[in-house]
């Protein structure tokens, strides 16, 4: 999985094509190696800006959207041009986060990645931001990078940005900055640096990569940040060249289905538990039960994605409830054998079972 940065397809006139065609050849040659690619691309707002001849990217979000919609023809244009001349065909796939929370569609985007691998096409996939509001916006495409990674279970993520990697400092103001080469667990001090380097051309910056390797490690897939105008970058790291930085992936892999339930789902409310229900499921691995609730936040129903956190707001995990909101306030506390007294009926012994329950990097680090 490749994910390819505003910072580095974007000029003052435009798109980088410079920068396209150098990334369109290695991921040619790496697909003559075998490999299979993914390619999130940014860039097409800037084409639309180019195109339209406006001096900057507009404010109000219906000419956004506009933009975008003129912009993302003309970048999937270059792509074309660009990989035909390897012999090779692109497809390009717009998706929004609630394309990826609904089930279903989930599995058809799935689906159909597998087979344009299959057919060695190199999928290239954008936000569709000529629908997406704040509502259903995956936030930036180091977001949906690493939802697509999740999405396909794949072997690594690498962005490529403007900067060589995740630095102490702003490296562009602090000469005394240090290049981190590697990161096994992300802690406030990560949090502190990468919000320090702000990505002035796109919308995620330094810290939305970092938020986009918290996914990724916790379901056991490395990532790498490195700049995506070093020469022939590409082929360097699937040599082996140790450069930018490496995120060190957890050891256990997270199934597809509860990486869908972390990372996909926006949960509709949260649950509060005590010491004991908090060690149960983070040290024993048990189900979350209705004796160990003490509170409920949001109104909700059954089978949505809820959080459940301890003390002032702790998020320990998420998972898909049993029990609307209405009915957890009502058997709160109680031992699961009381439920069906205080309900009338009981269709099961937990609040969420463990099968549907998901530790998050929070509640585990």
């Amino acid at each position: 999985m490749v994910k390819l940065g505003s910072g580095v397809l974007t000029t003052d006139s435009g798109l980088n094509l410079k920068a396209i065609r150098s990334i369109s050849r290695q991921i040619c040659e790496l697909i003559d190696k075998d490999l299979q690619i993914i390619l999130v691309s940014s860039g097409a707002m800037a084409s639309g800006i180019k195109k339209i001849g406006l001096l900057k990217r507009p404010n109000e979000i219906p000419k956004r959207q506009a933009v975008a919609a003129v912009g993302q023809a003309g970048l999937i244009r270059e792509y074309e041009k660009v990989f035909a001349r390897h012999n090779k065909k692109v497809a390009q796939i717009l998706l929004t986060s609630d394309d990826l929370s609904n089930r279903k569609r989930y599995l058809n985007a799935r689906n159909t990645l597998h087979t344009l691998l299959s057919w060695q096409v190199v999928p290239i996939i954008n936000e569709n931001d000529t629908v997406s509001v704040e509502e259903i916006k995956f936030g930036d495409n180091d977001n949906l990078a690493a939802m697509i990674t999740l999405l396909m279970d794949a072997d690594i993520l690498i962005i490529l940005t403007d900067i060589e990697g995740l630095y102490t400092k702003d490296p562009r103001t602090h000469q005394e900055a240090e290049l981190v080469s590697s990161v096994s667990v992300i802690k406030k001090a990560i949090l502190k640096m990468a919000d320090e380097i702000p990505g002035p051309l796109g919308t995620g910056g330094m810290l939305g990569k970092i938020e986009a390797a918290k996914k990724v490690m916790a379901a056991g897939i490395p990532m790498v940040i490195a700049k995506g105008e070093e020469t022939n970058i590409l082929l360097k790291l699937f040599s082996g060249k140790e450069t930018g930085t490496f995120f060190i992936p957890k050891k256990d892999k997270l199934a597809s289905r509860k990486c869908w339930i972390a990372f996909n789902l926006k949960p509709k409310g949260k649950i509060r538990v005590d010491d004991g229900a908090a060690a149960a499921i983070l040290k024993r691995g048990k189900s979350l039960l209705p004796s160990g609730i003490l509170d409920v936040e949001g109104e909700f129903n059954v089978g949505a994605a809820v959080q459940f956190i301890k003390d002032k707001n702790k998020i320990l995990g998420a998972g898909l409830v049993n029990y609307s909101a209405a009915d957890i306030r009502k058997i709160m506390g109680l031992k699961s054998g009381k439920i069906k007294e205080r309900l009338g009926y009981k269709p099961y012994d937990e609040v969420i079972h463990r099968d549907n329950l998901v530790l998050t990097v929070d509640g585990c680090g």
